[in-house]
């Protein structure tokens, strides 16, 4: 857990706000703003947290009120010892927050595990979500084929290799992002690297980032997803406004894959794909999102 006071030599600006409610303490940043009345509820994956999304906070500043929170495990949120970390326990903390601060008319933008975790708030709260913008993410229905198993990333979480690695994020988490598909890597700083190691000094502080990838193939996972995506909430999520955006250089999720689950519950829905950008596109074309997301909410 990041000490709630750090900065990062000025690169996270944002208040430090805390929610208890979910049985941790949950950190999240809460930016209003007095230039339109649009929600941003921006979910971050594995293994970042709300720093991620630091160069695009300012422009959605522009268009609305912006909420980042961390999963529990990561950046300043509490990484509790009796939590199992299941993909369940993540969906009810953020539906919690948002019913806590009672968020509507929400415009979810979705990254990595922030694609079936965000998303989850549409398919129970269809009625506060106004629109969701995906990126490299899996949102949707399914896929004709998956081949999420041939990634190299799927490869190597299943290698002797990935436990020993993830459990030393405090020196690794670079080496991790980049195996995901990180590709700006002329932008890193000490700062840089420090803001995303410092939420893992201990190998016990690494137990999200552990679990996550743990989770994909998980029975249980595959279950409570499959028991919130019921036939009604189904129905509602297709009529919302939705865009995929894809770095091409993801090591982790093939493009025919991500697309194919987005059109199976949005066939006419924009995609998006950005060459030599990877799977962490708000470092790679932080630019690049922040037009998109703000063009797509001005024309839908």
């Amino acid at each position: 857990m990041i000490r709630p006071e750090e900065n990062f030599e000025g690169t996270w600006p944002y208040s430090p706000k805390f929610f208890d409610g979910a049985g941790f303490k949950m950190h999240y940043i809460d930016e209003n703003s007095s230039c339109g009345d649009e929600v941003f509820v921006c979910v971050h994956g594995q293994p970042t947290w709300g720093y991620l999304y630091r160069n695009i906070i300012p422009s959605l500043k522009r268009v609305g009120r912006v909420i980042v929170a961390d999963h529990m495990g990561f950046g300043k949120s509490e990484t509790p010892s009796n939590a199992r970390y299941t993909i369940e326990e993540h969906c009810n903390n953020l539906e919690a927050l948002v019913l806590e601060l009672d968020l509507k008319n929400i415009n979810l933008v979705l990254q990595d595990w922030g694609g079936p975790i965000g998303s989850s708030i549409a398919y129970r709260h269809p009625d506060r979500v106004k629109r969701l913008c995906v990126m490299n993410a899996v949102v949707g229905g399914r896929a004709k084929e998956n081949k999420f198993s041939q990634s190299s990333w799927s490869q190597w979480v299943t290698s002797e290799e990935f436990l020993p690695t993830v459990s030393n994020l405090n020196a690794t988490v670079l080496s991790v992002m980049k195996r995901i598909g990180f590709e700006r890597t002329q932008h890193i700083t000490e700062t840089w690297i420090r803001a995303y190691a410092a939420a893992f000094p201990t190998s016990q502080d690494c137990i999200g980032a552990i679990r996550f990838p743990q989770c994909i193939s998980d029975r249980e996972t595959i279950e409570f997803l499959k028991s919130i995506r019921t036939q009604s909430a189904v129905s509602r999520i297709k009529e919302k406004p939705a865009i995929y955006v894809h770095g091409e250089a993801d090591r982790a999720l093939p493009l025919d894959f991500t697309v194919g689950c987005f059109k199976d519950l949005w066939p006419n829905g924009p995609v998006v794909t950005l060459p030599d950008v990877g799977h962490f596109l708000q470092e790679d074309a932080p630019e690049a999102v922040s037009a998109l997301i703000q063009l797509f909410v001005q024309t839908t």
